[in-house]
């Protein structure tokens, strides 16, 4: 297990590149076992939620290389349809291979999927969606059981905008008979990644970006390179850590409007921010006002996997906050490790009030990605020297997190425990 010893109070400056979409490349690894062709995807990140991917693939029977920064996937030698229980416990991102794998064999079969505990997270609308496309489905001994003699294009009505469920309809509806419309669908930009993806390699998708998909079966689909996008995420992350921190920064590679809300937000911190084409530039003092309330909504409202970086600022600032989290029931759980650090924050079910006050070092431990970069975050910003233990949630998510904040200026390093 590794560890960041970081002494707080540095101010940040410099250019941040952001790296691949994780939330788009786990998906867009997915679709890749849809054609026995060879597939390129274009500078992806090999951070540890990807390496476990590329282990399902293999474990199916795919060929699976990094090629410098590029990965090449050849699925022509794919006969496995059952993901290994091992993986799917590790990766919430395993669920994408029902769709994938019921479009490519007629047949799929997972354990529930695992990943970053924060929440129940369940999987209904995934399986009530597959069930209006033709698929049986037998829920055994913790493994879903899925087949298809057939797939059938329906109409699908999402209760809820899942982003998982949306992009695992998708991926089964592609290659089925007639066409599919999703109502209800969520709108996030990796939605429209994978769209674009697939409409790569032969597929018939449109209207994804808005609450009404349309996919039309094709017989096959086609080999394709394709660049994924990059990610608002980590963008979002290295923004909110130079807030706190005070100082300059440019990230490059994401555009301002995909990640709006927060933008707004770091205005009413008392940041400077100037968007343009795929830049953004930061200037604060580090001197910051609390936000009077953040409320978590599918997009475009402000994203959950920003809500714990968005807090552990708010617990910094000067003034209240109300933190309302509306997606997943237990987000909060990194909590009690900021507290450590002197923040004052009471957590009432899904809301946490956030009175701001000057954090102090202290040894915490990671519990999830985001929250761990919470944690981080507030060490960056707090006075003396902070111990974060369990990298290996942070890796799941950022590659080469402690080497970009150090070129930008942070006091970090790794250790090895």
């Amino acid at each position: 297990m590794d560890k960041y010893v970081i002494e707080g109070g540095r101010r940040l400056t410099g250019t941040v590149t952001v790296q691949s979409a994780k939330n788009s490349v786990l998906p867009l690894l997915a679709a890749s076992i849809l054609t026995g062709d060879e597939v390129v995807l274009r500078a992806v990140p090999a951070i540890t939620d990807v390496v476990s991917m590329t282990e399902i693939l293999r474990g199916l029977g795919a060929d699976v290389r990094f090629d410098g920064d590029d990965l090449r996937i050849d699925s022509s030698g794919a006969e496995g349809y059952a993901v290994p229980a091992s993986l799917s416990r590790e990766l919430r991102s395993s669920v994408f291979m029902l769709g994938a794998l019921l479009s490519r064999f007629r047949r799929a079969s997972c354990a529930y999927p695992g990943g970053c505990d924060i929440g129940l997270r369940p999987i209904d609308l995934h399986l009530a969606a597959l069930r209006r496309l033709g698929v049986e489905i037998e829920e055994r001994e913790g493994r879903i059981l899925c087949s298809a003699e057939k797939l059938r294009g329906a109409e699908v009505v999402l209760d809820f905008p899942s982003v998982g469920a949306t992009e695992n309809i998708l991926l089964a509806a592609v290659c089925a008979e007639g066409t599919t419309t999703v109502c209800g669908a969520a709108k996030e930009p990796e939605i429209c990644d994978l769209a674009r993806f697939l409409n790569e390699m032969g597929a018939k998708v449109r209207g994804a970006g808005s609450d009404v998909i349309a996919i039309e079966g094709v017989p096959r689909l086609h080999g394709a390179k394709f660049t994924p996008m990059k990610d608002r995420i980590e963008a979002g992350t290295f923004l909110l850590a130079a807030a706190i921190c005070g100082g300059e920064i440019e990230t490059e590679g994401v555009r301002g409007e995909t990640l709006g809300l927060l933008l707004h937000k770091l205005r009413e911190n008392g940041c400077k921010i100037h968007a343009k084409n795929d830049k953004i530039r930061l200037q604060s003092s580090g001197k910051l006002r609390c936000n009077r309330r953040v409320e978590t909504m599918p997009y475009p409202g402000f994203p959950t996997d920003l809500q714990a970086q968005e807090t552990a600022l708010n617990a910094g600032g000067e003034g209240v906050t109300l933190i309302v989290e509306n997606l997943f029931e237990t987000r909060f759980k990194y909590v009690p490790e900021l507290m450590k650090m002197g923040a004052d924050i009471e957590v009432r079910g899904r809301s946490a009030l956030v009175r701001g006050r000057r954090l102090h070092g202290a040894s915490v431990t990671c519990g999830d990605l985001r929250g761990g970069a919470a944690l981080v975050l507030a060490a960056l910003g707090a006075e003396g020297v902070s111990e974060v233990c369990d990298l290996s949630h942070i890796d799941r998510g950022y590659a080469d997190f402690e080497g970009k904040l150090v070129r930008l200026g942070a006091s970090l390093r790794r250790v090895r425990i």
